[in-house]
């Protein structure tokens, strides 16, 4: 049993550099960082997008009723704070041209379906007053919108 050595071909582990001591360009393209890029941005706007709601914070009532079908066309949401102050999605509007906007916004929609959310402080004549200017100015399709959970009223536990 003999020893023996194993050469090495010529410069096997040496890199080769060209003329001049200039390194080539590099010609492929490194898709590492455009990748975590994309995953960042995918999960915040994946956090984003359920907190992209209309923005006005009331306390709904709660109710047993079960929730409405959705729809294509993103809904026309009009809020009544406990103030009283209405809201067409965010953006406050004078209750004397309520009416008048909202004949605005029926003209443009395809739609006639419409959410309102009400601070369950609200009185009920200011949720029917605002509902009767929904049903003036061309809507006809009226959502309630309410919390979950409250009672059923026919003596069963939800």
């Amino acid at each position: 049993m003999g020893a023996g050595v194993i050469q090495k071909d010529g410069g096997g582990g040496h890199r080769r550099r060209r003329r001049g001591g200039r390194a080539r360009p590099m010609s492929e393209i490194n898709v590492t960082p455009f990748v975590d890029v994309m995953l960042v941005l995918l999960i915040i706007f994946m956090v984003a997008a359920p907190l992209m709601t209309v923005g006005v914070p009331v306390e709904l009532p709660k109710t047993a009723a079960n929730a409405l079908p959705g729809e294509q066309e993103e809904p026309l949401a009009i809020t009544i704070t406990a103030e009283g102050v209405v809201m067409i999605q965010t953006t406050e509007v004078p209750r004397d041209e309520l009416v008048n906007r909202l004949r605005a916004i029926a003209a443009e929609r395809a739609s006639d379906r419409v959410f309102v959310r009400a601070d369950g402080a609200v009185p009920y004549a200011g949720v029917v007053q605002v509902m009767g200017a929904l049903n003036r100015a061309g809507f006809s399709n009226i959502g309630l919108v309410t919390d979950t959970g409250g009672p059923a009223l026919d003596g069963q536990e939800n």
